[in-house]
């Protein structure tokens, strides 16, 4: 009878053993599953993060037109503007006091 009760409590442990250790198995699987769907970003963010970028490149492009209308503007002035004639002197007013 020690035989038997011997192999049941082997067998007892061994099953003890591999039930805890498939628990830890499951555990840390379901872990992995739950940080990879955190991870992944959703269709959703992915088509405005699209849009996102569109339009900051668009801004990007129409700010660097003003810019060169700018620069262009500047320059059509510089060139316009005749040199600065030197003032004469004025004329001596005499005023009462």
């Amino acid at each position: 009878m020690s035989e038997i009760l011997a192999f049941q409590a082997i067998l007892f442990v061994c099953a003890t053993t591999a039930f805890v250790a498939s628990l830890r198995f499951l555990r840390r699987f379901l872990e992995l599953k739950h940080e990879r769907l955190l991870r992944a970003p959703a269709d959703g963010i992915m088509e405005r993060l699209d849009r996102i970028e569109a339009g900051i490149e668009a801004t990007a492009l129409e700010v660097e037109r003003v810019a060169e209308a700018h620069r262009f503007t500047a320059r059509l002035l510089a060139e316009r503007v005749e040199p600065v004639k030197p003032l004469s002197k004025p004329e001596r007013v005499i005023t009462p006091h």
